[in-house]
């Protein structure tokens, strides 16, 4: 099956015939649906076969039957979300969707990095949103409960035969503009008062705003030689306060992004290798409203557009795709 944007009566169909999914749309289409082997995300923007689009009538669908043994869908919540790694297969990958703004979606930033066992099978997924001219909260679904929640994180842990191996990738668009200063904090956190700007106590919120910093240029810093980003969600400079869609982390070094003349470009050179039978992908609704990837196709990425990206750990302004070969 083809993974891609399909009508509400399609969707029913394919619960009814017991299909493995993971959904994402507008909550009220994801409210229609059967229970059913499936989990879902809110989120009205994606990226489809032919073009970026915002729809809340149709829902995206991620089919999982090929090449797949076994499977459990599970529900998680801030006290047991540590358990994603034990609950999951020896061979295989875990698709997790988590609720922004949440408690949940903070604990697990900040506490994903460090869960024993996280890097011996792929964890992906993303972070569910809402439109954002709407006042709507970020929701996900156990199709299989027949629950919906707004403070839950959900996932279906996949089993793969032996002699096939699922990987995991991101493609990020931005490197570090060494230039920059050198960006160190005081702990981890998604709310950031005063920080060491190379070397001197500094206000982040007034570096940003004396420096006229385009803050739709993410901090990057180095996490075990990937180059992670971390989007500025606001600059408060009445209260010195700035906000992130990511924790930073006191162990690393950051530095502001090299800007990027043409978003959409950049993007196509980047991809031109992507696989377009992939298992899943998504990627950032920052990416989507800065790239002005509405009603553009580049190449052949396809899947929802998220609050957040999760590779292992949650992610900013990044491509995630996972895929599944024959060893």
């Amino acid at each position: 099956m083809n993974n891609k944007l399909y009508a509400v009566d399609e969707v029913i169909n394919f619960v009814n015939q017991g299909k493995l999914m993971s959904l994402s749309g507008d909550e009220k289409v994801l409210k229609k649906l059967p229970q059913g082997n499936w989990i879902a995300g809110t989120i009205p923007y994606f990226m489809d076969e032919d073009a970026g689009k915002f729809d809340q009538n149709k829902i995206f669908v991620n089919f999982f039957d090929e090449n797949m043994v076994d499977f459990t869908i599970k529900t998680y919540d801030e006290n047991t979300i540590d358990q994603i790694v034990p609950d999951s297969y020896d061979n295989g990958y875990t698709l997790l969707i988590i609720p922004a703004f949440q408690k949940i979606h903070h604990d697990f930033a900040l506490k994903a990095e460090n869960l024993e066992g996280l890097y011996n099978n792929p964890v992906v997924g993303w972070i569910s949103g809402i439109d954002l001219n709407s006042a709507d909260t970020p929701k996900t679904f156990n199709g299989k409960l027949d629950q919906q929640y707004e403070d839950k994180a959900v996932a279906i842990h996949i089993k793969l035969p032996e002699d096939y191996f699922a990987q995991l990738d991101i493609v990020n668009i931005f490197e570090r503009d060494e230039d920059s200063p050198s960006i160190e904090f005081y702990f981890d956190s998604f709310d950031v008062l005063n920080c060491m700007i190379d070397g001197k106590e500094s206000n982040l919120a007034e570096y940003i705003n004396q420096n006229k910093i385009d803050t739709k240029l993410p901090l990057v810093a180095d996490y075990s030689g990937a180059s992670i980003n971390v989007s500025i969600k606001e600059v408060d400079t009445e209260n010195g306060l700035v906000s992130f869609y990511a924790p930073v982390f006191e162990s690393k070094v950051y530095k502001f992004a090299k800007p990027i003349q043409n978003y959409l470009k950049r993007f196509e050179t980047k991809t031109l290798d992507y696989e377009k039978d992939n298992q899943f992908s998504c990627n950032c609704i920052l990416n989507y409203l800065y790239g002005g990837f509405e009603g553009q196709k580049i190449n052949n990425i396809k899947g929802p557009i998220t609050f957040g990206e999760i590779a292992y750990q949650l992610l900013n302004q990044t491509l995630v795709t996972l895929t599944v070969d024959k060893i």
